[in-house]
């Protein structure tokens, strides 16, 4: 297993220098699932929730995440985002909404962390925006997909 980056020799947190990478094209994707009750789900998908439009927002709210990934991250460098797209799935027969969201750049390093912000704060603002009619939701499995690009190039989940 190789060494934690972020740490110094001494153990020490510090940003890590990534000035001497080369560019590349960089993709992350990231998953997270959002359970609840059935009612609560027929609410989103049929448009009939007093908020509005769940699912846009969550998805606004996704993409502002990972644009902003640095400033709730530390240590994560800032990076000029290429494209980031968030989508909210209804799976009715899970009563669950699948989030899963895409961050690409040519950049020095890559975007996992910002593909799960965006993937995770999609969720959190599905859950804020549902939760007087549902308490009980839950937010889980929220994970890295894929990665690609850079010296440790292609990477992603086992397919099930």
């Amino acid at each position: 297993m190789s060494k934690l980056t972020h740490l110094d020799s001494a153990g020490h947190a510090h940003m890590v220098d990534v000035s001497e990478k080369d560019v590349t094209t960089r993709v992350a994707r990231a998953e997270a699932f959002v359970e609840m009750l059935p009612e609560t789900l027929a609410l989103i998908t049929s448009g009939s929730h007093k908020k509005g439009d769940v699912l846009a927002v969550a998805r606004i709210a996704g993409i502002q995440a990972a644009k902003r990934c640095s400033d709730l991250i530390p240590l994560c460098h800032p990076l000029m985002l290429s494209k980031v797209t968030v989508e909210l799935e209804p799976e009715i027969e899970r009563n669950r909404v699948r989030i899963t969201s895409m961050c690409k750049l040519n950049g020095r390093t890559g975007v996992e962390m910002e593909a799960l912000c965006a993937a995770s704060t999609a969720a959190l603002t599905l859950y804020d925006m549902c939760k007087a009619v549902d308490r009980g939701m839950t937010i889980s499995g929220m994970r890295v997909l894929e990665k690609m690009g850079g010296k440790s190039g292609h990477w992603q989940v086992e397919p099930a």
